[in-house]
């Protein structure tokens, strides 16, 4: 039997330690006990059985994020998870259950956290997978964004972290404030405040008044200098956090 049709099984077979993933997986187990007895796990498939509740938990949570399930939503996560047609209904009702339940994505993603806290690179990869979800209708949504990256912060990633997996899928954040410094994550501090300054110089608004360029120009050098200023403090803040 797959992981998919052991999942009722995970309530009598692994110990979650409650939490909204062992309710969400009582839920289930309490449908499955009404028609049939609960199969138990095999050594070594509790960790598949947690990945993929975190999945479809999230999913369902990330959903919500831009207000509306895709088809094309569906259809990426049926090909992640190469989900079989006799299986469909089972996973069609976790994730139902994951939009009713009262407890919010974070405290799935804290769970979920916690659980896998030894295991960076799963957690990884269940961001991966979100991503590839959030993305497959064509737009990502400010929403699901914003709740990618919470969830990343939940699972222990640095901002760093988070913005070279976000960049694997959807490129690079112009919001980035490297990006908008134009360094490497990875630059030091003498090459950030370097960098920094000589923006600051290039794009004073005194110097292209100077220059005698255009009004329009120097409203535009003034926005651009704010946005270097605000990318050059947010980086102080994160790198002295």
């Amino acid at each position: 039997m797959s992981i998919l049709g052991k999942l009722s099984g995970a309530a009598a077979g692994f110990v979650l330690g409650g939490g909204p993933i062992g309710a969400l997986i009582g839920a289930l187990a309490g449908h499955f006990l009404i028609d049939r007895e609960m199969p138990t796990l095999e050594p070594g498939e509790a960790p598949g059985i947690v990945f993929t509740i975190a999945m479809i938990a999230l999913a369902a949570k990330m959903a919500k994020a831009d207000g509306a399930v895709t088809k094309d939503e569906v259809e990426t996560f049926k090909r992640l998870f190469r989900v079989p047609p006799h299986e469909q209904a089972s996973v069609d009702r976790i994730f139902r259950l994951a939009q009713e339940h009262t407890a919010g994505y974070e405290a799935y993603a804290a769970q979920i956290g916690k659980m896998l806290a030894g295991n960076p690179a799963l957690l990884e990869d269940i961001l991966d997978g979100l991503f590839e979800i959030a993305k497959a209708d064509g737009v990502f949504h400010p929403g699901e964004s914003a709740f990618l990256e919470r969830v990343a912060e939940i699972f222990g990633f640095t901002p760093n972290e988070y913005r070279r997996i976000r960049a694997a899928h959807i490129g690079p954040d112009r919001n980035d404030p490297y990006v908008i410094l134009g360094v490497d994550h990875a630059a030091s501090d003498d090459e950030v405040k370097a960098t920094y300054r000589m923006l600051v110089r290039e794009n004073h608004p005194d110097k292209l008044i100077a220059r005698g360029v255009p009004e329009e120009f120097i409203r535009l050098a003034t926005d651009k200098l704010a946005a270097i200023n605000a990318a050059y403090d947010r980086i102080e803040r994160e790198r002295k956090g």
